[in-house]
Formats: structure tokens, sequence, C-alpha cells
């Protein structure tokens, strides 16, 4: 079984020498995201804004890898703030529809943004 690297343009860079996203198999492991602009700029702002910003970057490295936030199994949430937690939980309902892939929520020390968020999706058959 081959792996595919992918990465898109459409979504904040990887901020080191990672991947947005590989492909193996069925499944495609998405990076974790974080409030970043497709240029590297940093979404300042409040909660709700760097949370959409990182949801929806998740979901454009889905989409360059021929999936989406509806094929997740698997999902880790990191927040630098616990009581953001309820917020994030309306929007992850938001993202990710009717029937949720797991998730684990820790607390985290993140680097200068509130958020960030990995996953793991399932597309049997899929192409890269």
């Amino acid at each position: 079984m081959a792996k595919h690297l992918i990465s898109t343009q459409n979504a904040g860079p990887p901020g080191g020498p990672y991947s947005q996203a590989v492909v193996a198999g069925d499944f495609v492991y998405l990076a974790g995201a974080i409030p970043a602009r497709p240029d590297g700029s940093r979404v300042q702002g409040s909660f709700d804004e760097q949370a959409r910003a990182t949801f929806d970057n998740l979901a454009a490295v889905a989409k360059a890898a021929g999936a989406s936030l509806a094929d997740a199994v698997r999902v880790g949430v990191y927040l630098r703030d616990l009581d953001d937690f309820a917020v994030m939980n309306e929007l992850f309902a938001e993202y990710f529809g009717d029937e949720p892939p797991a998730r684990t929520t820790l607390q985290a020390n993140l680097p200068g943004f509130d958020i960030e968020v990995d996953a793991v999706l399932y597309r049997p058959g899929g192409q890269a």
C-alpha cells in the first residue's frame, strides 16, 4: 500500500516539516489544523472566529484528499482554555453533522492560538 501526501493552498500551511494530510489505503490522516490563513498569517479574534478558521482549514485539506469532514471517524480537539468547550461543541456539531465521529478533547498549551484539531477520515475506495 502506497501512501500519498496531500497539500493544498486553500488552507493554512503546515507549521513545520510535515504534510497537511497523508492518505494510506482507505484512510486519510489530517494533521492538526490551526486558525491560520492560507498565506500563513494567524486569525486573531474571538474563540469562535479561531475555531471556524480551524474547522474550515481541516475541511479544505479533507477536500484536497478527496474526502469531507462527514468521513471523519476520529477527531482530536486541543483547547487552550476548557472554558471554550461549549462553543467548540456547538461548532463541532455544525461542521461534523448528524453522524459525529469519535472525539477526544484535551486542554493543551498552544503557542499563540486557542484551538487545534486533527482527524482521521475513512473513505473506502477513494482516490487522492
